[in-house]
């Protein structure tokens, strides 16, 4: 893969801003000055301006007034119809995957669950449930899955933080992965799926409890 030394600067900008999107250094409701983006990144504004403008082409960031370019937030209908379709896609993927994975794959994410049971809550259970999930979409050996999958990945970027930050809900998390890698292990293919549900919508329930009583720009964004 190309370094950033080795790619446009508006593509490198954007990659990192993604970053800082994804490790909730930017999060929903964030500015995106240029000026200020410009000289934190040690590039020019174009670049910048590049960036924002393919972020906004994701669906990741929106135009407030008196604000400008601000990363979006979700209201709670958006937030329900993307874990909709997060079950339906990653359920597929489990489905799919319990036909086509190698026994290399279903051991590889057994220990990345094994791993996440193992780390404290927060950032650091984010990033190895991340690869628990794309493994798991990568066993499934379906290339338009995977580009529908990536595509839905890229708004999940501004959910906010991690539910893993919550003891309670770290611990349901390396459960539920549990019963997903049973069904995986025994090759059956609705099993997965279902469990593959039941984890998404667990991992709705507790998004919707970290909602409640925060602000959401609605009326600005409609």
């Amino acid at each position: 893969m190309a370094d950033d030394t080795e790619i446009p600067q508006g593509q490198s900008a954007y990659r990192r801003l993604i970053e800082e999107i994804r490790c909730g250094v930017l999060s929903p409701g964030a500015r995106l000055r240029e000026i200020e983006l410009a000289e934190r990144l040690g590039i020019s504004r174009t670049p910048v301006r590049e960036a924002i403008r393919q972020l906004e082409s994701d669906g990741l960031v929106t135009h407030l007034p008196r604000q400008g370019a601000t990363i979006r937030s979700l209201d709670h209908a958006e937030v329900v119809e993307l874990y909709e379709m997060r079950a339906v896609l990653e359920g597929t993927a489990a489905r799919l995957a319990a036909r086509a994975a190698s026994d290399i794959e279903l051991a590889e994410l057994a220990a990345l669950n094994t791993e996440l049971a193992m780390v404290p809550p927060g950032a650091q259970a984010r990033e190895i449930n991340r690869i628990f999930h794309r493994t798991l979409i990568e066993a499934a050996r379906n290339r338009f899955l995977i580009k529908a999958m990536s595509a839905l990945q890229k708004t999940l970027l501004i959910l906010g933080p991690t539910t893993l930050a919550e003891p309670e809900r770290a611990a349901s998390a390396v459960a539920e992965h549990g019963a997903v890698l049973n069904a995986l292990l025994a090759r059956d293919g609705a099993g997965a799926e279902t469990a593959m549900r039941v984890h998404v919508e667990a991992a709705l329930s507790a998004r919707i409890r970290g909602m409640r009583g925060r602000d959401l720009p609605m009326e600005e964004e409609a």
